[in-house]
């Protein structure tokens, strides 16, 4: 990759938005297609999955307190953006409000404008990112996300995660209008298989660039905090282990995870996670700083008593399989592939005090709601857009969906507070 390779270094060889207004918010919705079978892997005994309209109560929830759930919404518009997408996954806003979108078995990037516009990314960082990936399976080019700082016209960092031969890594590249400037990678090593790559990239309030990764079927990889499989990491944009971590010389930021594709934050910080569950239950999570989320002994909720952090919301897995998600302020959006649907979890408001107590994470969340139910096929990815709307990508095209003249979409989604 050149000179300017830029790995976790000592570590890995030691170890180895804006929010949206209630009233208008525009979701993008993309359709995925059913999800295969998973291979057989022992973990802890779960309980028969509920409606994910009412998912499972936490163990104490008998005796906690009572809260007033917050409105709904309603679906008030759904507009095509684009169409004919192959196999889309990662979608990021440019400064300009034009997207970037990531196409994971072609290994392309795609700038998407509001108009309806389409135009291939070319140059020398493009070419580099299609000779280095290595689609299979749920791999291939994946995340993307915009370095913050640069202004609204001229040139723009960006950052991929791609699957390779030999690793799951992470590079960093300027973008110049549709030019994509040479490559240099920013964090390699990353476990990687033929399904549960993670592979969702975000910038946090703090800066900071959040990597989610799986546990490529090897549950081990999970709680071990030697491993980058089955972790949110955090790291600076130049990719060493961010300040504030739980290891210092570390990048994992939280760990016990089986396969996240989602993160997102809300205006007063808590911090979203989603995660394919096995065969039981998906999740909702909210991250703190060195949380044990509890895979591959724990699925779904009860994890609490021997020490590991609890969902906020669960879903059966035939009702959600959530990938991609987007936070406003009124909720947390999630892209659901197997159940077809995009959940709204309503938020509530916390105190300061409880944005650090993991015990509070669920009361700072309403009763799941499902919208575009079995409407679009399977929904990857889902993202706020600079006029308040919510774009989501439909992933039929990418060989396990049923794709439909016209896909894989880029949607514009308008919602209404009931």
């Amino acid at each position: 990759m050149g000179d300017g390779r830029r790995t976790c270094g000592a570590w890995r060889r030691a170890a180895l938005g804006r929010a949206a207004p209630v009233l208008v918010l525009a979701l993008l919705v993309v359709g995925c297609s059913p999800d295969a079978p998973d291979p057989p892997t022992t973990s802890a005994a779960a309980p028969a999955p509920p409606s994910a309209t009412t998912p499972a109560p936490p163990p104490d929830a008998a005796t906690a307190p009572a809260v007033r759930d917050v409105p709904t919404v309603t679906v008030a518009s759904v507009q095509d953006v684009v169409t004919g997408l192959d196999a889309p996954w990662g979608l990021a806003f440019l400064p300009d409000g034009r997207a970037l979108v990531t196409l994971r078995d072609a290994a392309r990037l795609v700038v998407v404008g509001a108009d309806g516009s389409l135009t291939d990314v070319t140059g020398p960082g493009a070419d580099e990112i299609a000779a280095t990936t290595v689609p299979r399976g749920e791999g291939g080019l994946l995340g993307v996300a915009v370095v913050p700082g640069a202004g609204s016209a001229g040139p723009v960092d960006v950052t991929v995660y791609l699957t390779s031969r030999q690793d799951n890594r992470v590079l960093r590249a300027t973008l110049d209008g549709t030019t994509l400037g040479p490559a240099r990678v920013l964090l390699e090593g990353i476990p990687n298989g033929t399904n549960h790559n993670g592979g969702r990239l975000a910038f946090g309030p703090d800066g900071f660039l959040y990597v989610t990764t799986g546990d490529t079927y090897t549950t081990r990889l999970a709680p071990d905090p030697g491993s980058l499989g089955g972790k949110v990491l955090r790291v600076t944009a130049d990719g060493a282990p961010a300040p504030g971590n739980p290891d210092p010389s570390s990048p994992v930021w939280t760990r016990g995870h089986r396969n996240v594709q989602g993160i997102g934050w809300a205006p007063d910080g808590r911090a979203f996670a989603a995660e394919f569950g096995q065969d039981t239950w998906d999740e909702l999570n909210v991250l703190h700083a060195g949380a044990d989320h509890g895979w591959p002994a724990v699925e779904g909720q009860g994890g609490a008593a021997q020490g590991y952090a609890d969902p906020v919301a669960v879903w059966a897995t035939s009702e959600a399989s959530p990938s991609g998600l987007a936070v406003t302020d009124e909720g947390v959006y999630l892209a659901g592939l197997r159940g077809r649907t995009l959940w709204r979890v309503p938020l509530r408001p916390v105190t300061a005090a409880a944005l650090d107590d993991p015990a509070a994470d669920a009361a700072g969340v309403g009763t799941p709601q499902p919208l575009l139910a079995g409407e679009h096929g399977r929904l990857r990815a889902v993202e706020v857009a600079p006029d308040g709307s919510l774009w989501v990508l439909t992933n039929n095209t990418d060989g396990r969906g049923d794709p439909e003249p016209g896909d894989d979409r880029v949607l514009r989604v308008t919602v209404r507070a009931d």
